[in-house]
């Protein structure tokens, strides 16, 4: 894995996130607070818990410890959510930008927050697996948009690589 195809990734994880929140936007409180049975909970849940495992994981790359993740007290409305979301996106662009090829090999150390086990992964799988996390949820999310008549279309990866312009 070379940082490149890492950037290309995460330029891929922002454009499908942009479609989500788009097609969002125009959703009333009761459509975003249904449940969705995902483990989480409604849209609003998941997208809470998608921009805090943005946060949770930069924060353990750049060698902070979190010790807990957003809650509906931290970020109650779409709009604060939305505003974290886009300063959460700036500074993982930031962390990105100071990676080299070698730092993706090199061995991470993570704790996990539930039970305090320690974990080691090269840095990389970590990276992959927050792209698989996002794309999980926000499938999630997509599919109770498109029963609300709001898709946000489509979200595939050849579809972005694809894409013109």
């Amino acid at each position: 894995m070379q940082i490149d195809q890492i950037k290309e990734l995460y330029d891929y994880d922002h454009w499908a996130n942009e479609q989500l929140w788009a097609a969002i936007v125009g959703l009333d409180a009761d459509q975003l607070n249904l449940d969705m049975h995902n483990g989480i909970g409604s849209m609003l849940d998941t997208i809470r818990h998608l921009v805090s495992a943005m946060w949770l994981w930069r924060t353990r790359w750049q060698g902070g410890r979190p010790t807990s993740i957003f809650t509906t007290a931290d970020f109650p409305t779409l709009q604060s959510i939305r505003t974290r979301w886009q300063e959460e996106e700036e500074q993982m662009q930031r962390f990105l930008a100071t990676l080299h090829d070698e730092d993706l090999i090199r061995e991470f150390r993570y704790v996990r927050m539930t039970s305090d086990q320690v974990f080691t992964q090269p840095l990389w799988k970590t990276m992959v697996h927050l792209i698989n996390h996002q794309t999980q949820h926000r499938s999630e999310i997509a599919m109770q948009l498109t029963a609300f008549n709001h898709s946000p279309g489509e979200l595939g990866m050849s579809f972005f690589f694809n894409r013109v312009g």
